[in-house]
């Protein structure tokens, strides 16, 4: 159940830290830390794009409450949630990496899902094709 793993940590530092977490992952699109953080930043994050999805002034007041950064809060209810309109849930994807060197700890990424589609790959033979057509274009 997401909300009940206390992390080491007192309530007010818990909340602070899982607040700038998530405000780092909507600012950056990903970050890197510990698989339990993981799973409560999921929880934060996705409620925060459910909130950005109604783009009401009292969810954007609500939203302004949790983030940290202002400017985050209007990429959240101007690029991110519109992205998500049709999708109900499911907007981060948790990939584990293994132990962390110092400690063992099980890292993991926390990525939003399907923002910004990577650039497509050109390997050697596309190119010769490109130009090839260019040039019979000519």
């Amino acid at each position: 159940m997401p909300g009940t793993r206390k992390l080491g940590r007192p309530t007010a530092h818990r909340n602070l830290m899982l607040r700038g977490m998530v405000t780092y992952l909507l600012e950056n699109g990903q970050i890197e830390t510990t698989v339990t953080r993981a799973k409560e930043v999921r929880a934060l994050a996705e409620k925060m794009i459910t909130l950005g999805k109604t783009n009401t002034l009292a969810s954007r007041r609500t939203a302004l409450a949790f983030i940290t950064k202002e400017d985050v809060v209007s990429k959240l209810f101007n690029e991110i949630a519109p992205q998500y309109e049709g999708r109900n849930g499911g907007y981060t994807a948790i990939y584990k990496l293994g132990p962390r060197r110092g400690d063992g700890a099980e890292m993991a990424i926390i990525r939003l899902i399907g923002l910004a589609a990577p650039a497509p790959v050109e390997d050697k033979k596309s190119k010769k094709k490109a130009k090839k057509e260019e040039a019979s274009a000519e």
